[in-house]
């Protein structure tokens, strides 16, 4: 649906065409892809797309930080406390003090959070084979080697700030 600029939008103004403006496709893109796999596990296990992302990520990777699971993630350091905290209360994940440091505590999966985990990681891979579904092979090494081009330029872009 196209939208007719207000009065003061005119040739004066800096031009952001958003729909060819790559992190804005990439945003929409990836927000789309994960409200689509959210609805899935939403409503069977009553989980945000915030809260998933600490589990998938203890899946993986247990024993973390909270900060740790923030920089994995990308994802806000308060977001991600949040989620960790809504996730301790309903016992999805459990946190521990890491060894002799006992300002340091470390988070993992339950028992209980496995079984959920164990659940919806097969959903998840499903929705990401449709979505590829698409795609021939080459199609999908192209993908890949172009993602991780793009993420090399922007932690060059990074390093050079």
């Amino acid at each position: 649906m196209e939208h007719a600029p207000l009065e003061h939008a005119s040739l004066e103004h800096a031009h952001l065409d958003l729909e060819t403006f790559l992190p804005y496709r990439l945003s929409v893109l990836s927000n789309r892809i994960s409200q689509t796999i959210a609805n899935l596990y939403g409503r069977r296990f009553g989980l945000a797309i915030t809260e998933w992302r600490v589990m998938a990520v203890l899946g993986r990777f247990s024993g973390l930080s909270a900060g740790e699971v923030a920089e994995r993630t990308a994802m806000d350091k308060v977001a991600v406390s949040r989620a960790v905290a809504r996730l301790l209360e309903r016992g999805l994940i459990e946190r521990e003090t890491h060894g002799d440091d006992r300002r340091r505590s470390v988070l993992g999966l339950s028992e209980v959070g496995y079984g959920v985990y164990d659940e919806v990681a097969p959903m998840t891979l499903e929705c990401e084979r449709q979505l590829l579904a698409p795609l021939d092979a080459a199609d999908r090494e192209q993908l890949d080697a172009l993602l991780a081009k793009l993420g090399a330029g922007l932690e060059h872009m990074r390093a050079q700030r």
